[in-house]
């Protein structure tokens, strides 16, 4: 938590955004692979690894969020 404590949120904001989202045309590889996930197809190790990839940062992003809204609750 101390690394994550110590990210600048505009940057994990930027690289979320950023990975999420690309590539921009057709469609973003992340809402690609979670309609995968949803209709059952994510089986091939390529896209698990490009879900991972591109979905990490948002998770992170969320996690960063949360801290700020806890730490300034508190």
């Amino acid at each position: 938590m101390t690394l994550i404590d110590r990210l600048p949120l505009s940057y994990v904001a930027i690289v979320a955004f950023a990975l999420g989202l690309a590539p921009f045309r057709p469609m973003p590889h992340l809402v690609e692979k979670l309609m995968m996930l949803r209709a059952g197809t994510l089986t091939q190790p390529v896209d698990i690894f490009d879900l991972v990839m591109h979905g990490l940062p948002v998770v992170l992003l969320i996690v960063k969020l949360a801290l700020c809204l806890r730490a300034s609750r508190s």
